[in-house]
């Protein structure tokens, strides 16, 4: 075996023992973990759709986020339950169940919080 194909050998080993192990490598890499910040409420709604929400009882709003982007809505009196709104996005919560509105299209129904 020459020297050049050697190095190549030791090479790749190095490049392989660095990635973790080779399993990972071609299975497309680790599997996502879930990554709910502390003091953040995940909904499950109809699509299979998630809502987070962070409430934030001290100034009575509530923090809406989504992986692009994050805002705050103001509690506002509501029919039943607890409403939350900036005038063109409300989310409306009562108990366990929250639904989410943009404009006029309810975007995220029948959401129900997740267990801890």
């Amino acid at each position: 075996m020459t020297r050049a194909v050697r190095m190549v050998i030791t090479g790749l080993a190095v490049l392989i023992a660095g990635c973790g192990t080779v399993e990972r490598m071609w299975s497309g890499g680790p599997t996502e973990q879930k990554r709910v910040r502390p003091g953040v409420t995940e909904f499950s709604c109809d699509s299979n759709k998630k809502l987070l929400v962070r409430f934030d009882a001290g100034s009575k709003s509530a923090w809406v986020i989504f992986p692009e982007r994050e805002f705050r809505l103001d509690q506002v009196s509501g029919a039943s339950g607890v409403q939350y709104s900036n005038g063109r996005t409300t989310l409306a919560t009562q108990g366990d169940e929250a639904s989410l509105e943009e404009g006029s299209v309810v975007t995220y129904v029948n959401c129900k919080r997740s267990a801890a």
